[in-house]
């Protein structure tokens, strides 16, 4: 069965609306439960409710289609698409009450010559009253407080002494440490505001460069076809496009030579 980007669209906003509805509940809860993965990260019980009501959804309404997503794995198989969810990407912001928090929500289809490449994302930030989203062909958006979605653009910033940076933070950048310190210090501005943010505030045009590390592919699924339908470039530190690299660099596309040249030197 064959659909449409408005289909696989507007079954991405039903599970954002899914999604918002098991998190905003357990946001600051004095019964939620936190336990430790095996790499040390916190996940909470509002992650495991979140993704699993998502794979439900999907496969009552895509049962061909596969699943990945960051609490119960892989399930895409041999797939030709496969849905890519992170239920709740800044966990340790939602279970300290830090509003900056979001469900990233990714369709990737599988192309012809062996690529991969995401043609739906929706970016949902309950705590922020925001929600982002794209599709392959039909530009980016931005809804406030439920509001009508505006099309989003990126900024025209040319040169890195004028632009603003975000990132995550120090930790996991390696050899890149140094360049990444010296391209901090030669924009006109840096704030750490990191995890999805740092990237639709591309999107949006009131940032020009989003810097993380170290990252995996529910991470950046969501956020790589938006901040590229806003006309921005998103590709990993080493310059390979899209969200498969493990580190993530969003640019509004004028820059980004500039700035993976200047994290390679």
């Amino acid at each position: 069965m064959s659909f449409t980007r408005g289909n696989d669209l507007a079954l991405a906003m039903r599970l954002a609306d899914a999604a918002d509805s098991i998190t905003l509940a357990r946001y600051q809860s004095i019964d939620l439960v936190v336990t430790t993965k095996p790499d040390n990260t916190p996940v909470t019980d509002a992650d495991k409710a979140t993704e699993e009501a998502l794979r439900a959804l999907l496969k009552n309404h895509r049962p061909d289609d596969g699943i990945v997503g960051e609490e119960f794995g892989n399930d895409a198989g041999s797939a030709k698409r496969y849905w890519v969810i992170d239920p709740i990407d800044g966990t340790k912001n939602f279970l300290r009450g830090v509003p900056t928090w979001a469900t990233l929500i990714g369709l990737i289809e599988k192309q012809s010559d062996g690529s991969e490449v995401v043609v739906v994302g929706v970016v949902s930030a309950p705590a922020l009253f925001r929600r982002w989203h794209a599709s392959e062909g039909h530009g980016a958006f931005v809804s406030v407080n439920k509001a009508a979605p505006e099309r989003i653009n990126v900024s025209q910033v040319s040169e890195i002494k004028d632009a603003s940076i975000s990132y995550s933070d120090f930790i996991g950048w390696g050899e890149r440490l140094v360049p990444f310190q010296e391209l901090m210090a030669a924009a006109w501005r840096t704030r750490g505001i990191g995890d999805f943010w740092s990237h639709m505030l591309v999107a949006e045009g009131a940032v020009d460069i989003a810097i993380e590390p170290s990252l995996e592919l529910w991470d950046m699924a969501a956020l790589d076809i938006i901040v590229r339908e806003a006309g921005g470039s998103f590709t990993n530190t080493a310059g390979e496009n899209g969200p498969f690299g493990g580190s993530g660099v969003s640019t509004n596309g004028v820059l980004h030579s500039a700035v993976i040249n200047g994290l390679n030197p």
